[in-house]
């Protein structure tokens, strides 16, 4: 199940990623003119930041997905409850924290962010349920 979802969903961030590289610049443009943010003390228009942060969920996304496929790798080899912890906690995390940059930009409804960093915890917590996977001793048998 995970490499089959790992699988698809760095797909869908190759989609994503080509997507947010090929056109959505333009309707970022269109869509926040004029519109500027203060980042790190500077002021820079809201169609780059955005473009940026669509552009990380993707990148996330991409990371996870393939955080998925070595879930599933290590599933077949050694199956435990905590590495389908971190399964569960690497989707959650790109549901939430992708999603929410995807949504937060597209629509501009910037309460989306409150729900990014819940995503972040569950990568998080996916990489250390991961950590816990990898140091369990093999059971005999």
């Amino acid at each position: 199940m995970w490499m089959g979802l790992g699988a698809i969903l760095a797909g869908i961030a190759v989609m994503t990623g080509a997507f947010a590289a090929h056109g959505l610049d333009t309707q970022f443009v269109e869509q926040y003119a004029g519109k500027t943010k203060i980042v790190t003390g500077r002021e820079i228009p809201l169609a780059e930041k955005f473009l940026r942060d669509f552009k990380t969920g993707a990148e996330y996304q991409m990371y996870h997905g393939l955080a998925l496929l070595a879930v599933g790798l290590w599933s077949e080899r050694r199956p435990s409850r905590a590495a389908n912890f971190a399964g569960w906690c690497f989707l959650f995390g790109i549901i939430l924290f992708s999603g929410s940059l995807y949504i937060l930009t597209l629509t501009g409804v910037t309460k989306w962010g409150m729900v990014t960093p819940l995503g972040g915890v569950f990568f998080l917590i996916g990489w250390a349920a991961l950590t816990v996977a990898a140091r369990a001793k093999k059971k005999e048998g």
